[in-house]
Order: structure tokens, then C-alpha cells, then sequence
């Protein structure tokens, strides 16, 4: 025990390390498995070929972002005590990790498609096998690097700032040590939001044009080979539900550790860890979530063609959370201290003010069982409203009978219904989580939520694994057989890729309600009055600023699959023999179109984001951009919610009647009236569940992670002169050693 005392804060790289290592041997096994015939891999590399020509251009553009980024960044560590300019290369490393790791997703999800589609040759538990292993691969590097570059950041920074000037844990030397380390989550964030948005409009004009020409106008099957935009679709699949979604929970993960490690800061902590526990706890729970993921794993899998593969994920999935769960009781207790804790914000001259929250390390666990829990529901309230068969989905269905307009209004409804049970956990979770430990439990919640991200992830790329594993299914003309098992896990990928969004989304919540509560302390400021008008000014521009982002992601869709469609019309009319299969359609226009779009179009988003909280900061303070973070965070969850919802309600609603939809005592199947409208449904739930209900959550982490960096620049010089004051209080003064953990005081 005394071993682990002095080296846990070394455990947790190793943890990362750990989880990398098993990434490795994952993405090895799916590289050894066979990739069929010449066709089908001439067709898989197309995609590849595709998504990486995709990268490369997103990758141009935002180096010139990354260098500007930096040199700001430089600059402004110069001006106040609480940074540094090391927190342009921290910021430096937060993006190229946040890169590398949508690159290891792209890279193994283009590897799976057709391994998987092999696979579906033999058995449905076969392709199951490889589909999901490549989903963990994506999984493990995600969490993976987060944990090994937060970790070995966090023990460079407090060596270099804290230990070696002989600082206070609770005090400045630490604030600044966190300070420099939130470049590294505005890093993971910032290309978190360019990938997601232009991985969005990228995906979302391919598949819409695929699907106005391809199935409405030509009548051929959605990933018919004959189709022009077939590739660039698959490729979307990749570049947006792959590389998007991993750099975005790449940038949650960060954001949750770092908003409950500054938070952390300011609770005085007896323990065995030279007062610094409640900083590493998040830490800990994030390596041992991974750990556990690995194990839950290896519960994903089925034997016969009847398995449910919805019940082996979730099988995995509960496995993960509730051995996560049972160690976390562990951890805690063995990592915090008996006896009352509280937040130093909430103390006067040594004494705790009256009606200040004062928990225990028994409201700490409690804090992240309530996140867990959370999660999970979410989850489940999520895969309600989207899955196959469901009540909402159905309706959906029904209203199809009637005509598109019907249909549009019936995924409406739905999505706004969806909003009203996740947004009452949310509030029961932050509420609960606040009772059991105040602000350090509502942060605590989160990274509890956050801690099997691995598992999470895993599952929700096994979605456009599959996805694409169908397409190079229909594209190569297999046995119907083959298709019939690549459907199977295609549409259970639907689910999973719905649930993942309401995860995301569920965590953004509780991670910027983290964040903000740490922007506040960093601030300096006591409330947020809405009685002000400035503040209240601040509250509607920032319930303003969801809708505004939205309709600039989805007007860019829009813009790009109009070029999609009319060069989709123009191969169909100036190619002959497509339609005989006697000529090959020209896939690199239709996949230059979504790569030039997509690059173009992610830039205005992206500075919405970026610059909104620097100008109102510096223009009106911290309170009115506490007033705007708040407005922007409760309107973008909502967003959120409803548009990702809808999509995913309305796509598999047009995906029920692949099997047959009966409405009103007839059966219904493809290519029939109420199929039709449910496309157009479909059609225009793409851009709300891929592209701009997705961002929301990366939206508002981001403007809370700018409004934390910025903080130290909007303290007031006496707010700055009474907290120098209070950390030089005897009652508080500690010395730290690194090894040894030595205090004196």
C-alpha cells in the first residue's frame, strides 16, 4: 500500500499505456483477418482512399488555426501570474492527440468495413467479432491517449510549477499548474468541433445525394454500386461517425478530468497523497473505467444466427459499468480522507461559511454513482426513442401512410418529445450529485459517466463499421444471406450510434456544468445575478448561439448535396452504360465535392464557438459571459437532444420497411408510397443526427473550456490580491515532494 501511496500519480499513465497496448494487439488480429475477394477489396479501398484524402485536407486547414492558436496562446501566458506560455505547447499536444485519434479510428473502420463483410460470409457471430473488435480498437485509442497524455501532462506540470517551487496544493502554484493544463483540453476540444462539423456536412451531403438521385429518382438500392455517390457516402460514414465522434469524446473525456481536477484544487485534503487525492481521483477512475472496458469486451459475442447482438453489447456495456462501479467504492475510500470536506471558496478566515456545502468522501462515491447511473439511463431513454419497433418509431411509420409532410411532422413531434425524460435525469443527476457533494460531486458525476468512454465508443463505431461492411455487401452483389447478417448489425448500429449521441451529449451537460462551476472560482466571482441586464443580455445571446450554429451546419449540407445531386444527374446523363454495369461512375468527384465542402463550410461554426466568449469576456466581464455560458449550455443541450433524436427516429423508420411496416391492416415494403416519404423524412433527418445535433455538445464544452482559459485574464486585480492572501494563510500552508509526499506544515 505504501508503494501505491507514492507512485499512483505514475499509475495513471501506465494505465493508458495499458489500454494502448491492447489497442494494438486488437487492431493487429483485425489487419490478419481475410478481406475477400478483389472486388470487394478494390471497393474498400476506394473508402479508405477517400477518408484519408478527407483528413489531409481537414489536417491543412487547421495547422494554420494550431499555429495562430499557439501564438495567441504564448502571448497570453505572459500577461498574468496563473499561466505560463507553456500552455501554447500543451495546447500544441491536446490537438495532435485529439487528431491522432479520429486518425486511429479512420484508420482501423476502414480496415473492419471489409473484413466484416467477409466475415458475414461465414456467420453473423463472426462479423459481429470483427466489426466490434475494430469499434474497440477506436475505443481504446481514444481513452487510451487521453489517460496517458493527461496523466504524464499533469506530473510534468505539477513538478515544474508546484514540487519544485515548494507550492501549496490549494494555492496559486497549483491554479497555475491546472491553468497551463487546460491547453490541453482547449486543444482536444478544438479540432473535437472542426472534426465533428466538417465529418457532418462531409457525410451528410454525400448520403443525402446519394439518396435523392439513387433511391428516389434512379430507384437503385441505397449503396448500389451504379450509384456515383455510393463512396463518398461510405466515406462520410468514416469521417463522421468514426473520426468525428472519437475526436469528440476524446474532448469530453479531457474536459471532464480537468473541470473536477480544478475543482479538486480547493479542497483541503488530510490524505496520504500530500493533500493532492481529490486532483487525482478523476484521474484514477478514468484508467481503472478503461481497464474495465478491456474486460466488458470480452463479453460482446454471440453464438448463433437467432442471437440478439443488442443484448451481447449490453451485456459488455453493464459488465464495464458495474465492475467500474464496485472498484470505484474502493478507490475512494482508500484515496480520501475521513472526516468533512468542502470547497475553499466556501471559507472564511479558516471557517466554513454558513449554508456552504460540506460532503465526505461516502458523497463522493455516491456523486459518481448518480453519473453512472445518468449515463445509463440516458442510454436507455435514447435507444427507446430511435430503436426499431418502438413506440415513436412506429408512429413515425404509420404517419408515412399519409404522405412526406406527415411523416416530417410525426419525427417533429418525436424529437421534441424525446427532450423532456433525459433533460429530467439531467436535472435529477445534477441535482443529486450536488446534495451528496456540492460542485466537486456534480464534476465527480461526470468523469463517473465518462469513465467507461472506451466501451462506449467501442460500440458506437461498431455502428459505421457495420454500416459500410453492409454497403461493400450490396456494392460487390454477395448472397442475399451476407447482406441479410450485415442488415442485422447494421441496424442494431443505428441504435448504438443514437444512444452514443444521447451519451455525448448527456456527458457535454454535466461537464460543462463542471467547467463553469471552475470558470466561476477561476473568475473570481461570488454569483451570477440575472437580475442584471447585461447579464440577463448575456443569458439569450447565449440560448441564441445553438440555433445559429445549427443552421450554418445544416445550410452547408443543404449547399453541398445540391452540388452532390446535380453532378450525381449529370454521370447518370453523360455516362453511358452506368445503369447496365457496363461503365464505372466517376467516385473521386462526387468524393471531392464532400471533401471541398466540408472544409469550407466548418470554418464559420468553428469561430462561433472559438471567439464568442473572448469577446464577450473582455467586453463585458466575467459575469455576463457566465450569464451566455449558461444560456448557450441549457439551449445547446436541448438542441442537442431533439435533433439527434429525430434523426435517428426517422432513419429507422425508413429502414422499417426493409421487413415489412403493416399500417392499417396492409403491409408496406421498399420502394412503396409510404417508403417514399419515409426517405424524404430520413432525408432530412441526416444533417440534424450527423451533423448539427452532434456538435451541440462539443459547442458548449468549448465555449466553457475558451471561458476557463480566459479566466485568469478577467480576474479582477483585487479578487487576485485576496486569493494570493488566503492561499499564504498558515492554516493551509503545505510543502510538497513528488516521491515521497512528505507535508509539513
Amino acid at each position: 500500500m505504501e508503494f501505491l501511496n507514492n507512485y499512483l500519480i505514475y499509475l495513471i499513465p501506465a494505465m493508458g499505456i495499458i489500454g494502448i497496448l491492447v489497442m494494438a494487439s486488437k487492431a493487429a488480429w483485425v489487419g490478419k483477418q481475410p478481406s475477400g475477394e478483389a472486388n470487394m477489396a478494390e471497393l474498400a479501398g476506394y473508402i479508405a482512399k477517400g477518408a484519408m484524402a478527407f483528413l489531409r485536407a481537414e489536417w491543412k486547414v487547421l495547422s494554420y488555426f494550431v499555429v495562430v492558436a499557439v501564438l495567441l496562446l504564448a502571448w497570453s501566458g505572459t500577461t498574468v501570474e496563473t499561466s505560463s506560455p507553456i500552455i501554447a505547447i500543451s495546447f500544441v499536444i491536446g490537438a495532435l492527440l485529439s487528431a491522432f485519434a479520429g486518425y486511429i479510428g479512420m484508420r482501423i473502420a476502414t480496415k473492419a468495413n471489409v473484413r466484416t463483410t467477409e466475415a458475414a460470409r461465414t456467420s453473423l457471430a463472426k462479423a459481429l467479432k470483427v466489426s466490434f473488435t475494430g469499434g474497440t480498437v477506436m475505443g481504446l485509442g481514444v481513452a487510451g491517449l487521453a489517460v496517458l497524455g493527461l496523466g504524464s501532462l499533469f506530473i510534468v506540470f505539477y513538478q515544474m510549477f508546484v514540487v519544485s517551487k515548494g507550492g501549496n496544493v490549494n494555492g496559486f502554484e497549483m491554479e497555475k499548474a491546472l491553468e497551463v493544463l487546460a491547453g490541453f483540453s482547449l486543444g482536444a476540444e478544438s479540432i473535437a468541433l472542426f472534426a465533428r462539423v466538417g465529418g457532418g456536412i462531409y457525410t451528410k451531403a454525400a448520403d443525402v445525394g446519394a439518396d435523392l438521385v439513387g433511391k428516389v429518382e434512379a430507384g437503385i438500392p441505397e449503396d448500389d454500386v451504379r450509384n456515383p455517390a455510393t463512396i463518398a457516402d461510405n466515406v462520410g460514414d468514416n469521417v463522421g461517425d468514426v473520426a468525428g465522434m472519437g475526436a469528440d469524446l476524446f474532448g469530453s473525456y479531457v474536459a471532464t478530468m480537468l473541470a473536477t481536477m480544478v475543482l479538486g484544487r480547493e479542497i483541503h485534503s488530510e490524505d496520504a497523497f500530500g493533500g493532492i487525492a481529490p486532483v487525482l481521483l478523476p484521474m484514477v477512475i478514468a484508467g481503472l473505467g478503461l481497464l474495465f472496458s478491456i474486460v466488458g469486451a470480452a463479453f460482446v459475442k454471440i453464438k448463433n444466427e437467432t442471437d440478439n447482438v443488442q443484448t451481447a453489447l449490453n451485456i459488455g456495456n453493464w459488465a464495464s459499468i458495474v465492475l467500474t462501479a464496485i472498484a470505484t467504492f474502493f478507490v475512494v475510500n482508500w484515496m480520501l480522507p475521513s472526516g468533512e470536506l468542502h470547497l475553499t471558496r466556501d471559507e472564511l478566515d479558516g471557517v466554513v461559511k454558513t449554508g456552504a456545502k460540506v460532503f465526505d468522501k461516502t458523497g463522493v462515491f455516491l456523486s459518481i454513482i448518480v453519473g453512472l447511473i445518468v449515463g445509463t439511463l440516458m442510454s436507455i431513454i435514447t435507444e427507446y426513442y430511435t430503436a426499431m419497433g418502438k413506440r415513436p418509431v412506429k408512429s413515425i411509420t404509420r404517419q408515412s401512410s399519409t404522405g412526406h409532410a406527415t411523416n416530417i411532422i410525426g419525427g417533429l413531434a418525436v424529437g421534441m418529445e424525446s427532450t423532456v425524460l433525459p433533460i429530467l435525469v439531467l436535472a435529477a443527476g445534477i441535482y443529486g450529485s450536488y446534495h451528496f457533494a456540492g460542485l466537486y460531486g456534480v464534476a465527480i458525476a461526470a468523469a463517473g459517466m465518462m469513465a467507461t468512454t472506451a466501451m462506449q465508443l467501442a460500440i458506437d463505431a461498431f455502428g459505421p463499421i457495420a454500416d459500410n461492411a453492409g454497403g461493400i455487401a450490396e456494392m460487390s452483389r454477395l448472397p442475399e444471406e451476407v447482406r441479410g447478417r450485415t442488415d442485422n448489425l447494421d441496424a442494431v448500429g443505428n441504435t448504438t450510434a443514437a444512444t452514443g449521441k444521447g451519451f455525448a451529449i448527456a456527458s457535454a451537460a454535466l461537464t460543462s456544468l463542471a467547467l463553469f462551476a471552475a470558470f466561476v472560482g477561476v473568475a473570481g466571482i461570488d454569483h451570477i445575478d440575472i437580475y442584471k441586464a447585461d447579464v440577463l443580455a448575456g443569458l439569450f445571446v447565449g440560448g441564441m448561439i445553438p440555433f445559429i450554429f445549427s443552421a450554418l451546419a445544416i445550410s452547408a449540407v443543404g449547399r453541398a448535396a445540391m452540388s452532390m445531386v446535380e453532378e450525381v444527374r449529370r454521370q447518370f446523363r453523360e455516362i453511358p452504360g452506368i445503369m447496365e454495369y457496363k461503365a464505372k461512375p466517376e467516385y473521386e468527384k462526387c468524393v471531392a465535392i464532400s471533401t471541398k465542402a466540408s472544409i469550407r463550410e466548418m470554418v464559420a461554426p468553428g469561430l462561433i464557438a472559438l471567439i464568442t466568449p473572448i469577446v464577450i469576456g473582455f467586453a463585458f466581464g466575467p459575469e455576463v459571459l457566465g450569464g451566455l455560458l449558461a444560456g448557450v449550455t441549457v439551449s445547446g443541450v436541448l438542441m442537442g437532444i431533439f435533433q439527434s433524436n429525430a434523426g435517428g427516429a426517422w432513419d429507422n423508420a425508413k429502414k422499417s420497411f426493409e421487413k415489412g411496416v403493416e399500417i392499417n391492416g396492409e403491409i408496406y415494403y421498399k420502394k412503396s408510397e409510404p417508403h417514399k416519404a419515409s426517405v424524404t423524412g430520413d432525408t432530412v433527418g441526416d444533417p440534424f443526427k450527423d451533423t448539427s445535433g452532434p456538435s451541440m455538445n462539443i459547442l458548449i464544452k468549448l465555449m466553457s473550456i475558451v471561458s476557463l482559459v480566459i479566466a485568469p485574464h478577467l480576474h479582477s486585480g483585487e479578487a487576485n490580491e485576496t486569493a494570493k492572501q488566503q492561499i499564504k494563510a498558515p492554516a493551509i500552508e503545505k510543502t510538497l515532494t513528488l516521491v515521497k509526499h512528505d507535508r509539513t506544515i
